[in-house]
């Protein structure tokens, strides 16, 4: 038993207490994967089949038209994963239609990119809401991104596709 789940019983708070000490402590895993869940992810192809249920017998509700899109994962199944994106929409798609390398979604109107994680370095870009960009590290409050060759720094809180706290190199 971890610190917080001793903590919750200690306290009074019962089971239900320790189970909910636990999921704050620990990440919710993937069923199949064990990889942490939420997570992202992008589409391999130009098209891919969100279905409503994991399978191929389940109705397609959504059709992904953008290769390098990003996806959240927000649960697997077998071979299934279910993603929704930027807007929420989204279903069962096949794990073979998704790739590991990440990408985000611009969502300010227009972004200046910089040459460094600093809101006063110079701007060696600019891109406009929707454009996808290929993510290569993450820090606090700044991502390094590149698109179409084109490397620069960007507000995290001006792109979708990875999380507030997450950071890696």
């Amino acid at each position: 038993m971890g610190f917080a789940a001793g903590l919750a019983l200690v306290m009074g708070l019962g089971w239900a207490g320790m189970a909910a000490a636990q999921t704050a402590a620990e990440p919710e895993r993937g069923a199949v994967t064990n990889l942490p869940l939420p997570r992202y992810v992008t589409l391999k192809t130009n098209e891919g089949n969100a279905r409503r249920g994991p399978g191929l017998t389940h109705r397609i509700d959504w059709v992904f038209s953008r290769a390098g899109m990003p996806l959240r994962v927000t649960a697997e199944y077998e071979n299934w994963r279910r993603v929704e994106d930027v807007d929420g929409l989204g279903g069962w798609v096949h794990y073979s239609l998704l790739s590991g390398s990440r990408s985000v979604l611009v969502t300010d109107a227009l972004l200046d990119l910089r040459s460094t994680p600093l809101p006063d370095a110079p701007i060696t870009l600019r891109a406009e809401a929707g454009v996808i960009a290929r993510l290569l590290e993450c820090r606090v409050d700044w991502c390094r991104v590149t698109i179409e060759g084109e490397k620069g720094w960007a507000p995290k809180n001006a792109l979708w596709g990875v999380d507030p706290v997450e950071t890696f190199e």
